[in-house]
């Protein structure tokens, strides 16, 4: 079996990027899902209600973050948030503080999908445990809906197109890792597993959601 594929997406339900290597921090991938859009109530927007979301790009540097859409000015911002704000934030029955990125994000987001709304960071000091009753006391994740990571392999891909009508890219699954080379749906078992000097524990199944329904090039619900 082989990695095939390693994705960070940085601003929850937004594009991936896709890299060739990565270290593993406690809670997943370095900038997975560290930013955030919330309402003005402090409760996180995601593709599900606005799918124009799933097209937005990002790039990293070693300093800023880069957003872009076609059509609309580019926002950056850095890296490690200006201010020491924080605002109390809701991720489905998860509260806790979060770090507003500042009036530039906020108004290129509000702009961008026509919703007042405002961008949060997730700041290394800020904890978010996972759900205790799948892992450990210590364990903790990002902005990500669950847990640290999402693993998928190609060949439940291929298995499942075999059945469309109009086959599906990877992409509307949203992994952070990929394989190759194990038979459809294997990973559905696996409980432990090794890639390069890392060892995962496999703890539950993702439930999906409408979110595999939004196509990742148009940001439309097909």
């Amino acid at each position: 079996m082989h990695l095939s594929e390693i994705n960070i997406y940085p601003v929850k339900s937004t594009r991936r990027i896709s890299l060739t290597g990565s270290e593993v921090l406690a809670r997943g991938l370095p900038w997975d899902r560290r930013w955030m859009l919330v309402d003005a109530a402090g409760r996180f927007i995601t593709a599900r209600q606005y799918p124009e979301l799933a097209v937005v790009e990002t790039a990293i540097d070693n300093e800023t973050l880069q957003i872009s859409v076609d059509g609309v000015e580019s926002l950056c911002i850095p890296l490690q948030p200006e201010g020491a704000d924080r605002q109390r934030v809701t991720v489905w029955k998860d509260t806790l503080d979060a770090v507003p990125v500042g009036e530039a994000a906020d108004s290129w987001f509000s702009d961008y999908l026509q919703v007042r709304c405002r961008l949060v960071q997730m700041t290394d000091d800020i904890v978010r445990p996972v759900d205790q009753q799948y892992g450990q006391p210590d364990d903790e994740v990002s902005f990500a809906d669950g847990f640290p990571l999402l693993l998928i392999s190609e060949a439940s891909l291929t298995d499942l197109n075999q059945r469309l009508d109009k086959p599906v890219s990877m992409r509307r699954f949203r992994p952070n890792l990929v394989v190759s080379g194990c038979d459809a749906f294997a990973e559905d078992s696996w409980r432990l597993l090794h890639i390069g000097e890392v060892e995962f524990a496999g703890v539950k199944a993702c439930s999906r959601c409408v979110f595999t329904t939004i196509d990742p090039d148009t940001g439309r619900k097909d």
